[in-house]
């Protein structure tokens, strides 16, 4: 009898693995450290079959008041399963000269919940394979603070740039679509 109920665990385990490696896009099946961490996290476990908005952010620019309005989102639509993303890039050279400065900006002065990264490049040749695939798909970030909204399967959807605020109808609506 335990052998019958260990092939049949088995049995059903195995199109459930299955499913979970489907739900995540091969861009996101990265390692990548948490800011001002040691801790990685890896994006399709801890985001595959989520909708995502992910945002290439900076500390040191016009559009870091941003961060509230990102968490006022988060906030809003974690329980509905929205996962925002923040990816830190001096790419733009508006970046903290630190990742202690970075992470007093984003928990300590916006008090930022959701998921920051450390710094990655988010233009270019050398850019992470996220921005890599998010760029083919709707355009590389023009600035700091763009934001990339991405459905359940990893399909990007839109691209906002740095002048639309976090909490517009527009990206709101735009969120609402793929909840």
């Amino acid at each position: 009898m335990r052998k019958l109920i260990a092939v049949m665990v088995a049995l059903v385990a195995i199109p459930l693995a299955q499913s979970a490696e489907k739900e995540c896009s091969a861009y996101l099946s990265h390692d990548v450290r948490k800011l001002r961490s040691a801790e990685s996290i890896n994006l399709c476990d801890a985001f595959g079959g989520k909708p995502m908005l992910i945002v290439n952010t900076a500390s040191r620019c016009g559009f870091t008041p941003q961060f509230a309005g990102l968490e006022k989102l988060h906030q809003r639509y974690k329980d509905r399963g929205l996962a925002v993303l923040g990816v830190p890039s001096n790419d733009f050279r508006q970046a903290a000269p630190d990742e202690e400065t970075a992470a007093k900006v984003c928990y300590i002065n916006y008090g930022v919940t959701f998921t920051m990264l450390s710094q990655q490049k988010v233009r270019g040749p050398e850019a992470h394979p996220i921005f890599q695939e998010l760029g083919r798909h709707v355009g590389a970030p023009s600035w700091n603070f763009n934001k990339y909204l991405v459905d359940r399967d990893g399909k990007v959807v839109e691209r906002f740039d740095s002048t639309v605020d976090p909490m517009s109808q527009q990206l709101r609506e735009a969120i609402e679509s793929v909840l």
